[in-house]
């Protein structure tokens, strides 16, 4: 192209450039006057309705008067029923699964000797002992009731939280290898 063209060419492409400008300023000065009525309809167009408030319950008053009754802090008065029931022997000697939790405990197998069955049960520390009716076992003063082929029946004796103690079966099952 020669050089007078391309400064033709060059003036035509500003010339244009030029109107679009214009033309985008004379569109942006359009008025807002459809702004402005949107927002006056908007402002005259009544609110909408609220929920209504929740009905609110009456609750029934209650009046506490503890005056009367017995501090459940201290203990209690009624020395004749602390003292009934079923209670540890302090003279008895412990035995040695006594040190244990009852939980943690296994029963592992039985033994019959002569016409005792024994229950194999095996202690945290991996010791096996030979145990039969009448021994105790676990921290809860448990007697042996009976020894089956596959549980070790027990009652324990635990505090029932008045200052007296009640008895609660318990069992070990044998454990499946």
């Amino acid at each position: 192209m020669k050089p007078k063209m391309q400064a033709a060419v060059a003036r035509l492409v500003r010339a244009g450039i030029v109107v679009l400008y214009a033309a985008t300023l004379v569109a942006c000065a359009r008025g807002t006057s459809d702004l402005e009525a949107w927002a006056t309809e908007v402002r005259n167009r009544p609110p909408p309705a609220l929920e209504p408030l929740p009905v609110m319950q009456q609750f029934e008053t209650f009046e506490y008067d503890a005056e009367r009754l017995r501090d459940p802090f201290s203990a209690p008065q009624d020395n004749t029923q602390v003292a009934s029931g079923p209670r540890p022997d302090p003279n008895r000697r412990k035995e040695t699964l006594e040190a244990f939790p009852l939980d943690s405990l296994d029963m592992v197998g039985t033994l019959t000797s002569g016409s005792v069955l024994w229950g194999l049960v095996m202690a945290p520390d991996r010791v096996v002992h030979r145990v039969r009716g009448g021994n105790y076992l676990g921290q809860n003063e448990g007697r042996i009731l009976t020894v089956a082929e596959d549980r070790i029946e027990v009652m324990e004796l635990v505090p029932d939280g008045a200052g007296g103690w009640i008895e609660r079966p318990a069992s070990i099952a044998l454990e499946d290898q």
